[in-house]
């Protein structure tokens, strides 16, 4: 479910996530849009943001190394008196390996609240696979992926917080970009509501055949476990999505 401003027991959520992915043997856990503080929360984007170098992004570096297992999800980054929507992603030792910074920004609420991207989306090497970042609306223009798959990706992870009503993006743009560029795509969203939004779940991995690896329902919390197939030398590698996304306790 969404964090909802509910940071401690997002946190704990994240505690038990990875305790699930590192028993299945996975590298990284991949966690939806915003996750940190909430995505319909634009009264504590910019009043809890927090820096690459702040306390959020400390504890999960060190929980990334406790369980050795990689993180990869949205938060709110404060740089000065700009706020972003960002994603990051933590290696299975605590190192950051990448960050990200929204560059196509959805909607009113977006745009009130960060400050697009001026960066190119990076690429970076987790095990002998290198791995792309994207941001939910971005993945909806084929040039953010097709940028990412020239400079060698060839898996991208996508953060999202998408509402009902654009199902579409799952079912049809994830496995389009994934077959357009020869990849795989991973995309993790919300399911349930965050004061009054409401999200449309679907999280997906689609493969370079447009084929879905695995998927999730509008409604079912899940976590999916993949082996990701072969892909010219790249031995498989392991991906734990958070799918639709377990519930949060409240507290």
């Amino acid at each position: 479910m969404p964090t909802d401003g509910r940071i401690e027991a997002a946190f704990a959520h994240v505690e038990t996530l990875l305790a699930v992915a590192r028993a299945a043997g996975a590298d990284m856990v991949l966690l939806p849009e915003l996750f940190l503080p909430g995505y319909n929360r634009p009264d504590l984007h910019g009043t809890l943001a927090q820096p690459l170098d702040g306390p959020w992004i400390a504890r999960l570096r060190q929980m990334a190394r406790d369980s050795r297992c990689g993180i990869t999800l949205g938060l709110a980054e404060r740089d000065g008196a700009e706020v972003y929507n960002t994603a990051v992603a933590i290696g299975p030792d605590g190192t950051i390996l990448a960050s990200y910074r929204k560059i196509q920004l959805f909607g009113p609420m977006e745009r009130a609240s960060f400050r697009p991207g001026d960066a190119p989306p990076p690429v970076f090497a987790l095990g002998k696979r290198r791995l792309g970042l994207l941001i939910c609306y971005d993945i909806e223009f084929p040039a953010h992926a097709a940028d990412l798959a020239r400079r060698g990706a060839d898996v991208i992870l996508v953060p999202t917080a998408n509402p009902e009503g654009y199902e579409f993006v799952a079912d049809v743009l994830v496995p389009a970009r994934a077959h357009e560029n020869a990849l795989i795509v991973a995309y993790a969203n919300y399911c349930g509501s965050e004061e009054g939004l409401r999200f449309s779940g679907r999280s997906v991995i689609a493969g370079p055949d447009a084929r879905v690896i695995a998927g999730a329902g509008a409604l079912t919390e899940a976590i999916l476990i993949v082996t990701l197939p072969e892909r010219d030398d790249y031995e498989p590698g392991l991906l734990s999505m958070q799918a639709a996304d377990l519930r949060i306790p409240q507290g």
